[in-house]
């Protein structure tokens, strides 16, 4: 069989932690994408098997040579360039991503020991839920260098926000560029001013109460989903949110993207993981962005940072305790 290499390939590997929705929908758009030969693992014996060689078996379709490999065991995993951690409990309907926080803590807490004993050089992307506080908790536990953890939420964020737009005006969802700020959730912070088609700023477009709606509309745009689905949640904008972080990463394209990053002093902000614009390249976070916030923008954001915080505050408080008893 041929390898990666002599078919002209990157061998970048990517395992991809927990095989549900998002992460076998995430593993379908790297491989097909040709990004990455993936390692797709779960602790469901079978599941990643199959989804993976499901995966494999269309391949003489979509006309690709990476591989797939489906498996339960973190040894497999050995040398991922990047480790995405999806695992975790999904939100139903009435249930807020803080309902999720000591549920999934414990499930992250294992996933990334686990994945960063076998890549001690990867780069983690975070996509479980809470977001910012699970990117948080995944920094503590893997012991890595700040910059080389970040969650997957402005991106998701920002697409859902331009979609909104793009159904609005009528246009082109590739004329517009969307900018997201703050934690993944109700208090997220999306800038209008910053919000542009084609160059021009939203705001030169339509009224503050169309702004107003579609902002609302991110804001719940997970929330809406979790609604119509009833038994699920969104999984095919995530995943492909990760894949163009993990894209980003390992091709050192320095992508100017909004992702929940470690800040130390940036927009008045230390020891947190919130959404900010960020420049991505091989060794994770390259550069936090500072934008010219508004006196608004920024309460805003300081709103949803002491959100955030609290969260952080309580879970490690809520695994202090654990970890006494």
């Amino acid at each position: 069989m041929l390898s990666a290499q002599v078919l002209g390939c990157p061998q970048f590997r990517v395992a991809v932690i927990g095989a549900g929705n998002v992460g076998s929908a995430l593993a379908q758009r790297l491989a097909e994408k040709n990004l990455a030969d993936v390692v797709l693992l779960d602790v469901v014996p079978g599941r990643p098997q199959g989804l993976a060689l499901d995966l494999m078996e269309a391949r003489g379709v979509e006309r690709h040579n990476r591989r797939i490999l489906g498996t339960n065991d973190y040894a497999d995993t050995a040398g991922s360039d990047i480790v995405v951690v999806t695992a975790g409990v999904a939100r139903k309907p009435g249930m807020s991503r803080d309902d999720l926080l000591i549920t999934n803590a414990k499930i992250v807490q294992k996933v990334v020991q686990n994945a960063i004993a076998q890549s001690p050089n990867a780069v983690i992307i975070m996509v479980t839920n809470p977001l910012d506080v699970m990117t948080y908790l995944a920094w503590q536990v893997s012991d890595l260098p700040p910059d080389r953890v970040m969650g997957m939420a402005g991106v998701l964020d920002a697409s859902r926000f331009q979609t909104f737009v793009a159904m609005e005006l009528g246009v082109s969802v590739a004329e517009i560029h969307a900018t997201v700020l703050g934690g993944h959730g109700d208090l997220m912070v999306p800038l209008p001013r910053y919000t542009t088609v084609s160059g021009i700023p939203i705001t030169e477009l339509m009224d503050e109460a169309t702004i107003a709606r579609l902002i609302d509309r991110t804001r719940n745009g997970g929330a809406e989903i979790v609604q119509l689905m009833q038994t699920g949640s969104a999984f095919y904008a995530p995943a492909s949110s990760a894949a163009l972080m993990v894209e980003a990463v390992l091709y050192n394209q320095a992508r100017l993207l909004p992702a929940a990053v470690y800040l130390n002093g940036e927009y008045g902000l230390k020891d947190i993981f919130l959404g900010v614009p960020c420049r991505l390249g091989c060794r994770g976070v390259d550069q936090v962005v500072e934008l010219k916030l508004t006196t608004h923008e920024q309460e805003q954001l300081l709103s949803s940072a002491r959100s955030v915080r609290q969260s952080i505050d309580l879970l490690m408080d809520l695994l202090q305790t654990q970890a006494n008893n």
